[in-house]
Order: structure tokens, then sequence, then C-alpha cells
């Protein structure tokens, strides 16, 4: 789980009686689990999700609409007892901490310790009055942070949203990077910030380790120039959404083809219709959801007087394609 940097870094840290943030993108003991005999992987029923093993209750949850179940033992398909947990998350990285660095006093501070009334105002208390040395956590500590006494930030998985389907990741995961190394360094002491990548060469990567806006902006800029993507165009969304996956398919098929119709007919030789295919999260909290993409110039007029069905919704200029 950490580099040999960033364990040396935390011994530095601990012996000079400072602080230190380790963020991590994920709450929870692993990403998901798996059979390693058969390769099942366990999923939300209702979601068709991973689901995310959280080991003090020994259950898996889904992130998106809540439910809890066992811990799978055997797998329900084979009967294979291989079960493996992949992925890290905060509470393994804590466990990790405990295991590592023995002398250390550990906060966590994600979704699942903050749940209860004015637990984020008790946590940070804690740590800005040192009752603690390390701070692990996911978004929750980002930004807005001003501790003195951190001299150190490590950010264990830089990369973890570059693998998503959406155009806007480099742009994520440079802002998310560059907000969190600022926790660094905000008193006196010279703070240091330990990026772990398995793509270090990756442009947003390697602009937030040089803290490079100017660099990022350049390369993000050409990268959009040349696939036509905002601000060089507009993007407007179409999400179906359907308890029975084939409704949200067929009313997917039906308006993809009436707006491929709308730009022959209309003369939008500068629109373009994508898809329909099926939502990177395709099923969440039991319906299904099939999406279109429409690059044109103008969606507001190409849009106009279009009349959608009752399971769809557009999204001019979306924030997310997933």
């Amino acid at each position: 789980v950490f580099s040999r940097t960033l364990q040396g870094k935390l011994h530095t840290i601990l012996e000079a009686k400072e602080q230190a943030l380790l963020f991590l993108t994920r709450r929870g003991t692993a990403t998901f689990v798996m059979c390693r005999d058969c390769g099942t992987i366990a999923t939300c029923p209702r979601c068709d999700t991973p689901l995310t093993y959280h080991a003090p209750r020994e259950s898996l949850v889904c992130h998106y609409c809540g439910p809890r179940e066992a811990n799978p033992q055997p797998c329900p398909e084979c009967g294979s007892k291989r079960i493996k947990h992949f992925g890290s998350g905060t509470e393994q990285i804590h466990r990790a901490l405990e295991a590592e660095f023995p002398q250390a006093r550990v906060l966590r501070w994600d979704h699942d310790t903050a749940s209860e009334r004015g637990a984020h105002q008790r946590i940070l208390k804690q740590f800005m009055e040192r009752e603690a040395d390390i701070l692990v956590g996911t978004q929750m500590i980002a930004k807005g942070l001003d501790i003195p006494l951190v001299t150190l930030v490590g950010i264990i998985s830089a990369d973890t949203a570059l693998g998503l389907p959406d155009f806007r990741v480099g742009e994520r995961t440079f802002q998310l990077l560059t907000q969190v190394a600022g926790r660094a360094g905000r008193g006196l002491l010279v703070g240091e910030v330990v990026l772990q990548s398995y793509q270090p060469d990756h442009y947003a990567i390697q602009a937030a380790a040089e803290h490079d806006y100017v660099g990022f902006y350049e390369q993000e800029l050409r990268y959009r120039r040349e696939l036509d993507y905002p601000p060089f165009t507009r993007l407007s969304r179409l999400l179906f959404r359907h308890r029975h996956e084939a409704e949200a398919k067929r009313e997917a098929e039906v308006t993809a083809e009436m707006l491929q119709k709308r730009v022959y007919d209309g003369g939008f030789t500068t629109t373009e219709v994508i898809g329909p295919t099926p939502c990177f999260f395709t099923r969440l909290d039991a319906v299904f959801r099939w999406q279109l993409v429409v690059r044109s110039a103008d969606p507001v007029l190409f849009f106009r007087d279009v009349e959608l069905g009752n399971h769809a919704m557009l999204d001019i200029d979306p924030v997310d394609l997933l």
C-alpha cells in the first residue's frame, strides 16, 4: 500500500512530531470481492455495480443504493472458498498504518466515520488539537483544511479516475490532486507531497506533481480540440431510465432514429448523434439506464420542438457521462 518513499517520509514526520494527511478516493476495506476459481464478482442486485467490502461488520455495501449483504463464503456460483478482496479503501489504509507504524495515532475521516451528527467537527477538532498524527480520508480532506503542522500529504492512488469513460477525467484528476496537495505546508514548516500512481507519465499526474496549471491547460486543450470535445463543441446527453432494460433500450433506439432524421432533414451538418449505448453504471437502484450523446454547435436550436418520451431526460452540457 505504501511506497518506500512514502514509508520513509511518514517515519520522518512521526519522529519530528508533525502531522500527515493520507488521501484515497475510496472508502471501505476493499474495492470489490471476487472468487478466484470462477471469477464471479459480488455485485449489487439492484445496481449491477461491484459491492464494497467493509471489514468491521464483515459485510458488502452498495455505495449507490445503500443495502448491505453478508460477505460471500463460499462462492454462491461454484462453492469455492477462495474468495479474494481486491483494491484498497480507507479502512484498509487505516489498518495498514496501525500495522506499519504502531506508535502513530491514526484517525479516519470518510462517509462511514462521519455519518453521525457533529462527527465532521469532532474528527477535525481532534486532528487540529494534535490528538492524532495521521488523518486518512476521502474527498472530505481534499480542500479547505488549513492545519499548520501538516507537512506531508500522501495520495495513495492518484490515478483511480483516469480509466473512467468520461472526457473530463484528466481535468478532474488534476483538480483533485492539486487541491489535496495544497493541504501540505500551510504554516511555517515546509510541506511535501507524495503521489503514488500506476500511470506516472500521464499528463494530468505530471502536471499535478509540478503544480503546472499552464502546462496542463495547454495539453488538455490539445486533447479536447483533436477529439472535438467542449469547449470546441457542445454536448447534450439523453438519459433513458426504466425498470425494464428492454424498454429503456427501445426508447433510446427510437429516439436515436428520430434525431438522426432531424439531422438530415434539418440540415444540421455539424451535429452528430452518438449511441445509444448502456450507461457506464448500467443499473442503479433497480433502474436500467441507456444514453445518447449529441455533439452540436447549438444544442438549444437542435432540440427546439423535439418531443421526448416519458422516460427520457435531456441534459445540455452534462457534468458527466457515466
